[in-house]
């Protein structure tokens, strides 16, 4: 069952590591080793939400998301996309910059880190809405309740997260072109470019969430349609459909997915530049991560488990804001690749433990109960 669920993954990452180690030695194998379990760690909910909508379709479309959604996902978003970034930012053709990315590599790394204070104020403040809209939503499982709780309350005021995402962007252009004054760093006209490139990042989370919105409503209104039938079936001793989508709900469920895909899949490219500008290692890396996302995706369907670990969503959620926060010091400072990535996987695996440790004391609570009712049905006198 693992393997056959696996058993591509386990592939594209053999290849992938060996053809890391060829391009880039050991150092190049460390940092798509990293990439790739950052990928899957912040990818991690999105895989639960693939699932969750998934199981809902039938053969056809789970097939159609499973093909061509890691083709676009994996060749696309993967591949393709931080490409494209670096052209824009660099003011450059997308072939010219896989030209420089594989033919000179110091003229590409001078324009990458010419276009870094751009890339890393989009991608900071992308990464920071999930980030906040995140912890401002009240949620029944809290991980941190401490900071969780207080921040759910505050969440209630309207365009809160909008408005704090844009005081950090105002607060770091401002800062960080003192610095740049005061000690020779980004040159004065970054701050204008950093402003209009955070309030771009800003944007484009916004016609996202909305383009997710609208799917989930035509879900919705597809899922009510279904509903309505079933019970007219009940009502005139019909057979039941099984409530498996296909036709128009099974296609706004795709265009859903492809949506949620894309913006997650952007995450993972916006969170690799603060670890790497190297579009080869990056590509690997991001596109063995999607593999396992996928097959992750896979699994959950099969098994029917999406609950067992409730806490990794919150820690993919703050790996993702900490790699928000190092974007945005990044404009100005250098913060090593290693201690990037090593964050995000910290984070990750302390949600995973506690989301062992809280299954382990319901678990014992469960079997108190199950005791104490046990003795209380014993009679008297035996």
């Amino acid at each position: 069952m693992l393997l056959k669920t696996f058993g591509w993954s386990f592939a594209v990452t053999a290849l992938g590591l060996v053809a890391a180690v060829f391009y880039g030695g050991w150092t190049g194998f460390g940092i798509v080793a990293i990439l790739s379990v950052l990928e899957i760690s912040v990818s991690f909910d999105n895989a639960v939400v693939n699932a969750g909508i998934l199981k809902k379709m039938n053969a056809f479309w789970q097939k159609i998301f499973l093909t061509i959604g890691v083709l676009v996902a994996v060749f696309g978003m993967r591949l393709v996309f931080p490409v494209v970034i670096v052209a824009i930012s660099a003011k450059i053709g997308p072939i010219e910059a896989v030209q420089l990315a594989l033919d000179d590599k110091d003229k590409y790394q001078q324009l990458v880190t010419d276009a870094h204070p751009s890339i890393a104020a989009f991608g900071g403040m992308f990464l920071l809405m999930i980030f906040l809209d995140f912890i401002f939503e009240d949620r029944d499982i809290k991980w941190l309740s401490w900071l969780e709780r207080p921040l759910a309350k505050l969440g209630k005021v309207d365009m809160l997260s909008v408005c704090i995402a844009l005081i950090v962007l105002l607060v770091s252009a401002m800062t960080f072109a003192t610095n740049a004054h005061q000690h020779g760093g980004i040159h004065a006209d970054k701050t204008e470019t950093v402003l209009i490139a955070g309030i771009a990042g800003l944007i484009t989370y916004l016609i996202v969430g909305g383009l997710s919105g609208y799917f989930e409503n035509k879900l919705e209104e597809e899922e009510e349609r279904e509903q309505e039938a079933e019970e007219e079936a009940k009502r005139s001793g019909k057979k039941v459909p099984a409530v498996v989508m296909a036709g128009k709900a099974a296609f706004f469920m795709f265009l859903y997915l492809e949506v949620l895909d894309a913006s997650f899949s952007f995450d993972g490219v916006i969170g690799a530049f603060a670890i790497t500008n190297d579009i080869v290692l990056m590509a690997l890396g991001l596109g063995i991560g999607a593999m396992y996302v996928r097959s992750l995706t896979v699994y959950l369907v099969r098994q029917g488990t999406l609950d067992d670990y409730v806490y990794l969503e919150h820690g993919a959620h703050y790996a993702i804001g900490a790699l928000a926060v190092i974007l945005l010091v990044t404009i100005q400072y250098e913060i090593h690749e290693v201690i990037t990535g090593l964050v995000g996987i910290v984070l990750i695996a302390w949600s995973f433990f506690s989301s062992i440790q809280r299954n382990r004391r319901l678990a014992a609570a469960e079997g108190k109960d199950t005791g104490s009712n046990e003795k209380a049905e014993v009679p008297s006198g035996v």
